[in-house]
């Protein structure tokens, strides 16, 4: 099956170079002219639009998108949707909310095309470790792409999967990342305690190496801690202001619906949320209240 990759990003470029590597064909096209360039040097075949790459591509066709979601992969969808043909396949493999990714398919149903929505985790690594891919749609269309998931997987029987219809891809894809906040938030707050224990002069890359072997919370999480940590404990350069992508809000929204307690997950989006307030006037209004309660000192400007 011919494949083209839309999307040139660091991932999307990763992924280029995995399934080059792997022995697949690409027709790629990215907004940026450069981005394209460099993937021609790999070997991929370049395009200057999304018209100009499904005329170079032989049928059946299968489009990757490697964009961010939203308003991008919707305006993207409906272009190809106009100029691809029945029974090509159209593959959201970005953060897309899987009631997007519904409508899409039954959206592009219409035009006698097929989706496919991939969550898809790895990030940067992927062209060293392989991406674990969540698969949603039509049972028979995914087996048809199966070469490419293997390709991209960390091993062809490892790390990707079937795992329902559409839109359950992303739908898995987003309760996994909303794992991820808290994973992520219980490492940062126990280096944070450690740390705070200043007369032990604990060394936190040491402990990271130590628990990243043998310890239950060992994790591809702390080894990238561990990294984080190797040539500046005190992460001087950077600077505590923490994003998120909508996928962890997503979780606690369907948690909400479905009358799930998720504390952890919460609490740790509600933390990123902290890290963006230089200024917090709840804080300031927390110490007020201790000061005027229990006479509690406070800290002035």
């Amino acid at each position: 099956m011919q494949l083209g990759l839309v999307g040139l990003g660091k991932m999307g470029d990763f992924m280029n170079q995995r399934l080059l590597n792997g022995g697949h064909k690409t027709v790629v096209y990215d907004r940026g002219a450069d981005a394209v360039q460099t993937a021609a040097g790999y070997g991929s075949t370049p395009s200057t639009s999304l018209a100009d790459m499904v005329s170079k591509m032989s049928k059946p066709r299968a489009i990757w998108l490697m964009i961010p979601a939203g308003a991008p992969t919707e305006s993207a969808i409906d272009e190809l949707m106009g100029i691809l043909e029945p029974g090509d396949i159209i593959i959201d493999g970005g953060n897309s909310n899987y009631k997007d990714s519904i409508r899409s398919a039954e959206k592009v149903k219409e035009k006698g095309l097929n989706f496919v929505d991939v969550g898809t985790s790895g990030g940067v690594w992927g062209l060293k470790e392989g991406y674990s891919m969540m698969v949603g749609g039509d049972k028979a269309v995914v087996e048809s792409l199966r070469p490419i998931f293997e390709t991209l997987a960390p091993a062809p029987d490892q790390g990707w999967g079937y795992v329902g219809p559409h839109g359950a891809g992303h739908y898995v894809k987003m309760i996994h990342n909303g794992i991820e906040y808290g994973m992520m938030q219980a490492y940062a707050e126990g280096f944070d305690i450690m740390r705070a224990k200043s007369e032990m002069n604990l060394d936190l890359y040491q402990i990271s190496e130590i628990w990243r072997y043998g310890s239950v919370v060992r994790s591809w999480l702390l080894d990238l801690v561990a990294l984080a940590l190797k040539d500046d404990q005190n992460l001087t350069t950077i600077k505590p202001w923490v994003a998120d992508s909508g996928e962890g809000r997503w979780t606690i929204d369907e948690a909400m619906d479905h009358s799930i307690p998720a504390p952890v997950i919460t609490l740790s989006l509600m933390m990123r949320y902290v890290s963006r307030q230089d200024d917090s006037y709840a804080a300031k209004l927390l110490a007020a209240m201790r000061n005027q309660f229990g006479g509690h000192a406070i800290k002035r400007e």
